[in-house]
C-alpha cells in the first residue's frame, strides 16, 4: 500500500521519479500506433505516460530518448528452460536482446525437486529483474513408474494453485484425456477455475480432434505447421502461437500464408522459439521473431504486440505486462527504430539492463547447485551389456521414429559392426533398472557416447564398443552429469551438466561453442538430423511416434504397449 501511495506522490510532485524518459516515441499497443510524450517511472513501475514532465526531479534521471523508438518489453510465452542452458543463464542472455518475461515450462522442477523445494527457489527468482511464470505439467512425456504417484493430485494441485503458474499444460498427454482420463480432466477444470490458460499439443490434429480438446478445456496450441492448420486451430476457438524453433523453423512460410489469404487475425496471434537449443539463439529469440515477421511483411505494430501484449492479454497479466502504460513494470526496450526489433538499451523493473550494447546490471549470484545434482553411486557390470534385442529404434529424423530388424554383426564380441548401427541403453540414474537395444540413424561411428541429457533424467549410452560405452558413463559420473564423447580411451569432447544432470552451469555465450563443437563431432560421424540434442530428449517422448524407450521398457506409441520391459538390476 505504501508503494502506491509513493507512485501517486509522483503524480502531485510531492515525490521525484526514478527515471524520465523524454520527448519518447513509444508504442501504444490498444491505440495500435505510435505516440509521443514523456514515460516516467518510480521503482519499477511506470507512474505516468503523456506531454506533460514532473514538477519534482530531484535527483531523478531524464534522459532524453528523441529519435529511439520504445517498445514493451519482449514476452516468451513457451520456454522450455532446461535444454542444456538453466534458466537463469537463458534469462539473463535473452535480457540482451529484450526478451524479458518468460513463460516456463515446469518439468525438470517437477521430476527432480519436492514441491516446497521448488517453490522456495521460484520465490527467491521474484527478485530478478526477468519475470518468471511457469507452466504446470499434468504428465510426464515418457512412461514412467509409478507416474501416478510423481504426478500425484496434491502435487499437481499445489502448483496449480500458485498465481506465477499462468498456464496448465502442454498436454502432451492429451491422447489418454480422450481415452477416459478423468484425473487429467478434473487438473484441467481445476487450473481453469484459478483463471489459468490449458496449452495443447496437437501436431497434425484432424479438425475433430481439435474440436474434441477444446470442449475437454485446450485455450491455444503452438504446433500449427501449415497456413491450413492455423486456420483449422482459429476455426475451433485456439488461441495460436507461432512457431520458429531450432526443429520447427515455420514461422516464415506460416506468416507468408496468412499475409497471402490476407487474414486480420494478428491481434490472435503470438509467437514462441518452442524452447530451441543454444546455438539457434546466436541472432536473438524474441526480437529474432519479430526480425521474421518484419521480414514477411507484418505491419510492425502486429509484430510487436505478438511477442508482447497479445501474450500479456491472453494470458491475464496486461495490467502489468506488454504496454507502454501507467502502471506496468518498467521493463522497454529502445530501439533505434521499429524496423530493428533488437534493443540498443534495455529496461527491466526499472532498472537498466543494456545500455549502448554495455551490461549494465550486476545480476546477484545464484546458486544453480539449489537445482540438485546428478550423483551416481553405482557401477556398470558386463552383465548390463547384453544386447538381444530382435529390433530396435530407427530414427527417420528428430522427431519420428520407427522400428527396424536388428542383424547383428559382432566383432569379438563386443564391438557392432553394421554401419548407421549402436547400442542403446537407457539407465536408471538410480542403477534399478536398465533398457538395452540397438539404435540405427543417430550416428555412424561413435565408439562410446554418454548423456544424463533425457526427457526423464535418466541415463542415456549409445556406441559401438562395449568399453568404450562404461568409460563413457564413468567419465560422466565424474562430471556428475553431462554428455560424453570416448574414442579410442580418449575423451573427445564433453559438455558437463553439473545442475541436476541435465543443465549446463555457465553462460549462454560458452555453452553455444560447446554445443557447436557437439554438432560438429557428430556430424564427423555421420550425424545427419539437424539436432543432437532434440534427437536425445525426444528418443523417450511417448507423445511422438512411434517406438521409444522409457523407463518402462521399449514402447510402441500407435499401439501403447510395452514391447519389452526394462530389466531390473
Amino acid at each position: 500500500m505504501g508503494e502506491i501511495r509513493n507512485q501517486v506522490a509522483v503524480i502531485d510532485g510531492l515525490v521525484a521519479p526514478t527515471i524520465v524518459l523524454q520527448n519518447a516515441r513509444y508504442l501504444h499497443s490498444v491505440f495500435r500506433d505510435w505516440r509521443f510524450g514523456n514515460i516516467w517511472i518510480a521503482g519499477d513501475r511506470i507512474v505516468y505516460v503523456g506531454a506533460e514532465m514532473p514538477k519534482n526531479i530531484t535527483n531523478t534521471e531524464i534522459v532524453d530518448v528523441a529519435g529511439k523508438t520504445i517498445v514493451p518489453g519482449y514476452i516468451e510465452p513457451h520456454v522450455h528452460p532446461h535444454q542444456l542452458y538453466n534458466p537463469i543463464s537463458f534469462a539473463k542472455y535473452a535480457m540482451k536482446t529484450g526478451t524479458s518475461v518468460m513463460l516456463c515450462d515446469n518439468l525438470v522442477l517437477f521430476l527432480s525437486l519436492p514441491n516446497k523445494k521448488a517453490f522456495s527457489i521460484l520465490d527467491s527468482w521474484k527478485k530478478l529483474p526477468t519475470q518468471f511464470y511457469w507452466w504446470v505439467r499434468f504428465d510426464s512425456q515418457s512412461q514412467l513408474e509409478h507416474e501416478s504417484e510423481v504426478f500425484s493430485m496434491e502435487a499437481v494441485l499445489e502448483w496449480i494453485e500458485r498465481p506465477d503458474v499462468l498456464m496448465g499444460g502442454e498436454l502432451t498427454g492429451w491422447p489418454q484425456l480422450m481415452a477416459g482420463d478423468d484425473q487429467m480432466l478434473y487438473w484441467i477444470q481445476a487450473a481453469k477455475l484459478k483463471g489459468k490458460k490449458i496449452e495443447a499439443h496437437l501436431p497434425g490434429a484432424s479438425e475433430k480432434t481439435l474440436a474434441k480438446m477444446r470442449l475437454f478445456g485446450a485455450n491455444g496450441d503452438h504446433e500449427a505447421m501449415t497456413v491450413d492448420e492455423v486456420e483449422a486451430r482459429i476455426n475451433q476457438g485456439y488461441a495460436v502461437t507461432l512457431r520458429h524453433s531450432s526443429i520447427r523453423p515455420d514461422l516464415p512460410e506460416l506468416l507468408k500464408g496468412i499475409m497471402e489469404r490476407q487474414w486480420n487475425i494478428f491481434h490472435h496471434l503470438m509467437m514462441t522459439t518452442d524452447g530451441s537449443t543454444s546455438t539457434f539463439y546466436e541472432d536473438g529469440i524474441m526480437d529474432k521473431c519479430i526480425r521474421v515477421a518484419l521480414e514477411a511483411g507484418v505491419s510492425p505494430v502486429d509484430a510487436y504486440n505478438m511477442a508482447s501484449y497479445n501474450v500479456a492479454k491472453y494470458y491475464g497479466v496486461s495490467n502489468i505486462h506488454g504496454m507502454v502504460g501507467t502502471g506496468r513494470f518498467a521493463t522497454l526496450n529502445i530501439l533505434e527504430d521499429e524496423f530493428h526489433p533488437t534493443p540498443q538499451a534495455v529496461m527491466a523493473k526499472g532498472q537498466w539492463m543494456y545500455r549502448d550494447g554495455e551490461e549494465v546490471y550486476d545480476w546477484p549470484e545464484t546458486d544453480m547447485a539449489q537445482l540438485g545434482q546428478l550423483n551416481i553411486d553405482f557401477a556398470l557390470t558386463e552383465e548390463d551389456f547384453q544386447f538381444s534385442m530382435p529390433f530396435g529404434i530407427e530414427l527417420v529424423n528428430n522427431v519420428i521414429t520407427k522400428p527396424y530388424s536388428v542383424n547383428l554383426h559382432l566383432n569379438k564380441g563386443s564391438v557392432v559392426q553394421n554401419e548407421d548401427e549402436c547400442y542403446l541403453m537407457l539407465l536408471d540414474k538410480y542403477g534399478h533398472w536398465r533398457v538395452n537395444t540397438f539404435i540405427k540413424g543417430f550416428v555412424g561411428n561413435v565408439e562410446g557416447f554418454a548423456s544424463s541429457y533425457s526427457t526423464t533424467g535418466d541415463i542415456i549410452l549409445i556406441g559401438k564398443d562395449i568399453q568404450a560405452m562404461k568409460q563413457a558413463f564413468e567419465r560422466l559420473k565424474q562430471l556428475n552429469g553431462g554428455i560424453v564423447l570416448i574414442e579410442q580411451g580418449e575423451v573427445v569432447h564433453e559438455i558437463p551438466l553439473t545442475v541436476a544432470g541435465c543443465m549446463y552451469d555457465g553462460t549462454m555465450e560458452q555453452l553455444i561453442e560447446v554445443e557447436r563443437t557437439l554438432i560438429h563431432v557428430l556430424e564427423q560421424r555421420g550425424f545427419s538430423k539437424g539436432d543432437p540434442v532434440y534427437s536425445l530428449l525426444f528418443l523417450q517422448s511417448t507423445h511422438l511416434p512411434y517406438i521409444r524407450i522409457t523407463p518402462k521398457g521399449l514402447y510402441d506409441v500407435m499401439k501403447k504397449k510395452i514391447l519389452m520391459p526394462a530389466i531390473m538390476r
